[in-house]
């Protein structure tokens, strides 16, 4: 057994990642951002058993929607869950290479899904159970009468989260990635979508990718502080997408004078700091 997990820390893809499971928000206003999440597609699936949450859906991308312990006015992007073959293994694994433990209060009829401090206040946290059966089928209540698995608008999926880092940090945030989770940093020419900054690492598995963003070398430190910033949406036809939720009231705006074209577009701020970017992306 020992030989078998050795190899597998070796390998390009030492976690077995398969993907973003989910993507937490959270926020003291749950009505508003599950308003938000709708006109972009998003429908609200299940309610949580025993806590004030919603998880919301499309396609493949869910959205947990926490009030339960709301950070502040304005929403924020409180975790990431990556899809693991084996999540109690993946835990321990980057626990001993450094990872912070994240220790959980688990409540009668309810998993305990193993988590590490992210950016900020944030967490990561590892899910195995996302095919047949999946971690909703346990915490959460459907609601009547909603479709569970609602179509995704013009075959959009996850392609990634924007994070932003202090000053001088990018190094030790691409260590901590690829130390922890194998991921690699691509070309320093490689860019996605209309927004070129920062490096961009690609996760092991080639689902996914994480963009790193340094602030502007004259902004005080308290007006930037290391966060998830955003979440990047992929289709393959950016103007399909784009005239989609034009149609349903999103609404786009200019970046660094590019515009949206082909390659990618940003939808307006919500609620003082929820945004999508689209991404062109065959996947």
């Amino acid at each position: 057994m020992s030989s078998i997990r050795e190899a597998l820390a070796d390998s390009p893809n030492p976690l077995q990642l398969d993907g973003i499971e989910f993507v937490e928000y959270a926020t003291s206003k749950p009505q508003a951002l599950g308003q938000v999440l709708e006109v972009m597609g998003f429908r609200p699936v299940a309610r949580h058993r025993s806590r004030e949450v919603l998880l919301y859906r499309q396609g493949d991308m869910n959205v947990i929607v926490n009030a339960h312990e709301p950070p502040g006015e304005t929403p924020c992007i409180s975790a990431i869950a990556l899809r693991v073959r084996d999540a109690a293994r993946a835990y321990q694994q980057v626990i001993a290479k450094g990872g912070w433990a994240v220790p959980t209060k688990v409540e009668v009829m309810e998993l305990n899904i193993p988590a590490i401090h992210g950016v900020g206040s944030s967490r990561i946290y590892f899910v195995d159970r996302y095919t047949e059966f999946s971690i909703y089928d346990v915490d959460f209540v459907p609601i009547p009468t909603v479709d569970q698995k609602p179509p995704a608008l013009a075959g959009m999926h996850w392609f990634g989260v924007v994070q932003y880092v202090g000053l001088d940090r990018i190094n030790d945030w691409i260590e901590f990635y690829g130390e922890l989770f194998g991921f690699q940093v691509t070309p320093a020419e490689t860019h996605f979508g209309v927004l070129h900054a920062g490096r961009i690492l690609r996760s092991p598995c080639g689902k996914f990718f994480v963009q790193l963003i340094e602030p502007l070398p004259d902004l005080p430190d308290d007006e930037s502080p290391e966060r998830f910033e955003r979440v990047g949406i992929g289709a393959a036809d950016i103007p399909a997408a784009m005239a989609e939720l034009r149609q349903r009231g999103v609404t786009f705006v200019d970046s660094h004078g590019t515009g949206a074209d082909a390659r990618g577009a940003i939808t307006e701020t919500w609620l003082g700091g929820v945004w999508f970017e689209l991404v062109h992306d065959e996947r």
